[in-house]
């Protein structure tokens, strides 16, 4: 048998392919130890408060944008839609303490019954979550004891946040003022973690409620 003797090119055809593979092994899940394995953590919240939507007087936190499409409007004012900035309070008074403001809109969309497409941001000002807002986005039935809306996201600690949002509505003054009764449960976030660095600060598994009671 004839001898074999490597080439220059053999040889950096055999270190190139050494290379290449250990590149793919580094990159296998096998190898994990050799870098960091993405993981997911996630954190559930339940926050409790008093949402003030004034629509009379000259403190109105609300103002008609768009009236009903239909003159006369219909019993159920199709159309109307309303722009906001409410106060969120601790308490139902609307001097207890201030943890936010709901920010968004509202829109009549039913002609069978009075019913809100509403869409909007609570934006957390005191707190652990301040400078932290979720986004509400569903249909609203105010004459309804208990509303359910989905939580769709959210910035700060509710980043990725997913869940829902309970109304009942704790008073309607005559002139339309109401305050509202606000829970959000099972707010879901999901940050990226590190195996050896934790870019989450948050390290209990549920935040502390806006209102500090339990929020049923």
């Amino acid at each position: 048998m004839a001898n074999y003797t490597a080439t220059p090119f053999t040889l950096l055809l055999r270190l190139l392919t050494t290379l290449v593979a250990s590149f793919f092994l580094f990159l296998s899940p096998s190898s994990a130890a050799l870098h960091a394995e993405a993981k997911h953590k996630a954190v559930t919240h339940k926050l409790h408060f008093f949402f003030h939507d004034v629509v009379s007087g000259r403190n109105a936190t609300v103002a008609q944008i768009i009236n009903p499409v239909k003159s006369p409007p219909t019993s159920t004012f199709l159309g109307m839609t309303n722009i906001m900035d409410d106060l969120l309070t601790e308490g139902p008074q609307p001097t207890s303490r201030p943890v936010g403001r709901a920010q968004g809109i509202y829109a009549s969309s039913d002609f069978t019954e009075i019913a809100f497409l509403q869409i909007m941001n609570l934006v957390f000002t005191d707190g652990a979550y301040n400078g932290s807002s979720l986004t509400v986005v569903g249909r609203n039935p105010p004459l309804h004891d208990v509303r359910e809306m989905p939580v769709v996201g959210g910035t700060g600690l509710f980043r990725f946040a997913r869940g829902y949002a309970q109304a009942h509505t704790h008073t309607l003054s005559a002139n339309g003022d109401a305050i509202v009764e606000y829970n959000v449960c099972e707010v879901k976030g999901h940050w990226i973690e590190l195996e050896w660095e934790s870019y989450l600060n948050v390290n209990s598994s549920s935040g502390p409620n806006l209102s500090g009671k339990s929020a049923a």
